[in-house]
């Protein structure tokens, strides 16, 4: 009778243990079919998703998890259909379930939340969802964090084996929509190092392509560029380069302003990269080959490349007027907004690249304000009527591929 008594007040205090019970029973096999398993777990869903008590209940985060788990288990098995599922008042789609547990608040400061959808997502072949998943976790900061980061890092390490091995067995992901349509990862250094052996022989072909087997070994170091650049001469390939000062800087390369031979008529941008990048002249070329015209210029033009055993150095035209990022930092520190037809006028100017870039078989991968360059301003960009002679121009984005080009990629400042 005390046993009764104290079960019963527990039920009381807490309205989700007799279902906990249930649960359990059945899936010890003393509860019914599969079928009822599932009724159960949705009843539970209904009558305690909206409740504040189950917000942060790891117990109510299991149960739709196994919601989800046993639905899945009777579709695949035709033990039930998706319309009787969507019946008793909760998706069988496990996207929408992990929506709806978004929105009703279940354990968003948990790092199960994401870890086991995720880990659910990936095993449906939804890889690109599942690695969504974990970085809107690790953006919560839900805890605990280091596990979740950790299960993130294994996940993906998991996703770049699966892409190495599609690249290895010649596998066409083309038509395949679990993975996301994607034949390749971008972003593995192994896809460039194997994109550069076949384009070797046609790169060196290119103009303004030098390479050398031996590192830098110029008067002046490169390395000291960093600290105080403004007024050393480099030579590179012949010539003198008259450094006027650091143009921009990123975690592999840094940007000098230079005038070639002191000439100060001729200036060039001058990227030193370590270790040496060849990729992005080779995309320069491509840019060449496939884009003609006035659109060309839109792009950036490399002039030459040097290529030594230690970092490349890549020489370009030099943009003088900032980047579209400047522009707007500058309307901010005024206390102005910018004209309207302002916005208008670059957004079209940024649709109009992205369309061109498309049609010709190459993706952009950063492309933001800071990555976008002022062709030509002829005044100040905040005084009104002088933004009609503004241009864009793209100047950096990532590796991707395309189509059916052999190759594709970008511009990196």
């Amino acid at each position: 009778m005390a046993t009764f008594y104290n079960s019963l007040t527990s039920a009381t205090d807490d309205p989700l243990l007799p279902f906990l019970w249930s649960v359990k029973n059945a899936l010890e096999g003393s509860g019914g079919s599969s079928q009822n398993l599932l009724n159960l777990l949705g009843d539970c869903i209904i009558s305690f998703k909206d409740s504040e008590q189950y917000r942060n209940d790891v117990r109510f985060l299991k149960i739709w998890i196994l919601y989800v788990i046993y639905s899945f288990y009777l579709i695949s098995t035709q033990h039930a259909s998706i319309g009787l599922i969507l019946q008793m008042g909760v998706s069988s789609d496990f996207g929408s379930v992990f929506m709806e547990m978004l929105n009703c608040n279940v354990c968003t400061k948990n790092a199960s939340l994401y870890v086991w959808s995720a880990c659910f997502f990936e095993l449906k072949g939804r890889l690109h969802d599942a690695l969504t998943i974990y970085h809107l976790g690790i953006s919560r900061n839900a805890e605990p964090i280091e596990w979740l980061k950790k299960a993130h890092a294994l996940c993906h390490q998991r996703i770049s084996e699966i892409w190495k091995a599609s690249e290895r067995q010649k596998i066409d992901y083309k038509g395949s929509t679990e993975l996301g349509n994607i034949g390749i990862n971008p972003w593995d250094s192994s896809i460039l190092e194997d994109l550069m052996k076949k384009i070797n022989p046609t790169i060196k072909k290119f103009y303004g392509y030098h390479l050398s087997t031996k590192s830098y070994t110029g008067k002046v170091a490169l390395s000291t560029l960093k600290n105080a650049s403004r007024n050393k001469v480099i030579e590179i390939g012949g010539r003198k380069y008259h450094i006027k000062g650091c143009a921009g800087q990123g975690g592999f390369a840094q940007v000098y302003k230079a005038f070639v031979n002191s000439d100060p008529n001729d200036v060039v941008a001058l990227k030193i990269q370590k270790p040496a990048f060849p990729w992005e002249f080779y995309m320069y070329r491509q840019l060449d080959m496939r884009i003609t015209g006035r659109e060309r210029s839109s792009y950036g033009l490399a002039q030459r490349i040097h290529l030594y055993a230690d970092c490349s150095i890549l020489i370009c035209d030099y943009l003088a007027h900032g980047t579209l990022q400047d522009v707007i930092n500058r309307y901010a520190v005024q206390g102005k907004p910018m004209e309207e037809v302002l916005c208008i006028y670059y957004t079209i100017e940024m649709l109009h690249m992205v369309e061109t870039l498309h049609d010709v078989g190459l993706i952009h991968g950063d492309f933001k304000p800071d990555n976008l360059l002022i062709r030509y301003a002829r005044d100040d960009l905040t005084k009104k009527g002088s933004w009609t002679e503004v241009v864009l121009g793209v100047i950096r984005s990532l590796p991707c591929r395309l189509g059916k080009r052999d190759c594709s990629g970008s511009l990196s400042r």
